[in-house]
């Protein structure tokens, strides 16, 4: 990329002021950021930018953070998408008002998968997190990226559990690229981006503010062809991001919980209000249709020789003749994990990972007093 080209843009993104909104109003009417910054001061004036906006045009000198942000893309894993770049997100372009400058660790070419936004509450539930997990390490075998806002709860455990599926994760945050938050999850954020992606809009340097999020939230549900929510308060950001995927035209599916539940009156009231209501993650893949199909040659498993599993292989050493072995031993009456674990010489922890993702599949319900029968 030509750098002149790059700093201007950089240069106007720096501005303070010239929001996505504002960024574009200048490309329909100067064409370029070049163009825009040639133009005279009553120009400028005439699209009300403030008095601190234009004192940082006249400068002869870029703002300092374009210095930043060049020096942080020339690492081989740090890339700075343009608006106008072929290798931008198609799906996040047509947002209604999309980032001019996309921050990008990782794999850029990831963006251009079809992807799921899974989010939901910081503070689940053991249930809700083991759902998230499961949920997302499902989609991920079948090729879908997971993705989601790197934060504790809900979002964390999509994160670890596309890993898990050896399947791809993009993780959308509210901070500057450089910047891991919240910082128990570096070690995560570390993984992901080894073949997924870390995308913000934030330039260099950017800490965390609370405003930040709503905007992170719109290009998550914007990368993305569907957004699922998990567990969610009734006053949740998730419910932001839900909202912006209905605004962008794409789907939006919730979990229902217990009535007693109070981080499930959030996906209810999403359902009221339109989403759909799913119990597998098979229902996701069934209403996605053809949106959610990528070539074979490029699932997880056949690009990931580092994984070395199939595409049925789970991190816990469970695979597709496990699952059947265990379907077989449970016959058609109730039983107990313990009597699971009897006949199939399984351990504990496998026939209760099976058993949850089991159930997800639509394969086995869940009865009172632990005990499981197959559907």
């Amino acid at each position: 990329m030509d750098t002149a080209v790059l700093s201007s843009w950089l240069h106007l993104w720096h501005t303070p002021g010239v929001g996505p909104a504002l960024f574009r109003r200048i490309l329909e009417q100067y064409g370029t950021p070049e163009a825009f910054l040639r133009a005279p001061r009553g120009a400028w004036r005439e699209l009300e930018l403030r008095d601190e906006a234009i004192a940082v045009l006249e400068q002869d000198a870029p703002p300092p953070g374009v210095t930043a942000d060049l020096d942080w893309a020339a690492s081989d894993r740090h890339h700075i998408l343009l608006l106008e770049d072929p290798g931008y997100p198609p799906r996040l372009r047509d947002i209604a008002s999309p980032p001019p400058v996309l921050y990008v660790v990782g794999d850029p070419q990831v963006l251009h998968w079809p992807m799921l936004a899974v989010v939901g509450s910081r503070h689940p539930t053991p249930g809700g997190r083991e759902t998230a997990k499961a949920f997302s390490a499902h989609l991920a075998r079948q090729g879908l990226v997971i993705a989601s806002g790197l934060a504790q709860g809900v979002d964390g455990a999509a994160h670890a559990g596309a890993l898990s599926a050896g399947g791809l994760t993009v993780a959308v945050t509210g901070t500057g690229p450089d910047r891991i938050y919240p910082g128990a999850h570096r070690s995560l954020a570390q993984r992901l981006v080894a073949e997924g992606a870390m995308v913000t809009e934030f330039p260099v340097g950017t800490q965390v503010k609370r405003e930040h999020f709503p905007r992170r939230n719109r290009i998550l549900s914007g990368l993305s062809i569907g957004t699922l929510v998990v567990e969610a308060a009734a006053r949740s950001g998730s419910l932001i991001t839900a909202r912006r995927a209905v605004e962008q035209g794409r789907e939006v599916f919730a979990i229902p919980g217990s009535i007693h539940n109070p981080m499930a009156r959030g996906c209810h009231r999403l359902i009221r209000e339109g989403a759909k209501l799913v119990e597998t993650a098979d229902d996701i893949l069934e209403e996605l249709g053809a949106q959610a199909l990528v070539p074979a040659a490029s699932l997880p498993s056949a690009r990931s020789a580092s994984v070395g599993k199939g595409p049925h292989d789970d991190a816990s050493g469970e695979t597709e003749p496990d699952h059947a072995r265990l379907l077989e031993a449970m016959g058609h009456d109730p039983v107990s994990v313990d009597q699971l674990v009897g006949r199939t010489g399984l351990t504990v922890a496998m026939v209760s990972s099976m058993l949850l993702l089991m159930e997800l599949r639509g394969q086995v319900a869940s009865l009172s007093g632990g005990r499981y029968v197959r559907l």
